[in-house]
């Protein structure tokens, strides 16, 4: 859990936000350049090379602003780019099958209730994504939003870190801080700013903003 616990804001690629998918390296640089610490390679339709290739890409990223690289679902992946860790979804491998194969890598898992929440901790997961906490179009596949109380009783119910997920903007950050979650996992409300190093920063003052 300390291995991860230092990590507040933690960003979600799709690089079909941009008309030019060779934009997301810029884009994932100006947020590297705002402070954000923690990058998940989310671009699952991609074949096998294609995603090995911008998986280096972005570790060399990555690497230059010390912060950290996980790679969806792919553990192969993060095995050959050095990762610092995975993110599985419910229909994915389990935690521990993943900490078998390394046991250097961190694990996070995406869930969307409490049940799921206390099973990724018992599978030896490092930290959880829990929502959508908000309405968002990303996450629609997943049905109604769970809300802020639902995220209270997660933070509760579990001794990982939470990171919300799911139509997280700054304005809300107080309100999802209020759940004790550790932190937040955003996609296009920094990708798709027209102002990505400045809207990094605006949610990095406000997560450490304690009043």
């Amino acid at each position: 859990m300390k291995k991860f616990a230092d990590i507040e804001l933690y960003l979600i690629t799709d690089r079909r936000i941009f008309a030019d998918s060779s934009l997301l390296f810029s884009a994932i640089e100006e947020a590297l350049e705002g402070g954000v610490k923690a990058i998940q390679l989310r671009e699952k339709d991609l074949p096998i090379r294609e995603l090995l290739s911008m998986a280096y890409h972005v570790r060399e990223l990555t690497d230059r602003y010390s912060a950290r690289l996980f790679i969806n679902d792919r553990v192969d992946v993060a095995v050959a780019v050095w990762a610092d860790g995975v993110h599985l979804g419910q229909g994915s491998m389990p935690a521990s099958a993943a900490k078998k194969v390394s046991r250097e890598l961190l694990v996070g898992v995406s869930t969307h209730s409490l049940e799921e929440a206390m099973d990724a901790e018992k599978e030896g997961a490092d930290f959880v994504t829990f929502g959508p906490v908000y309405p968002t179009p990303s996450k629609i596949q997943y049905g109604e939003p769970v809300g802020i109380e639902a995220l209270r009783r997660v933070c509760s119910g579990v001794s990982l870190p939470v990171l919300a997920i799911g139509g997280v903007t700054a304005e809300r950050i107080r309100e999802v801080r209020s759940s004790r979650a550790d932190g937040v996992a955003v996609i296009s409300a920094v990708l798709g700013s027209p102002m990505i190093k400045q809207t990094t920063e605006r949610f990095l003052r406000c997560l450490h903003d304690k009043n």
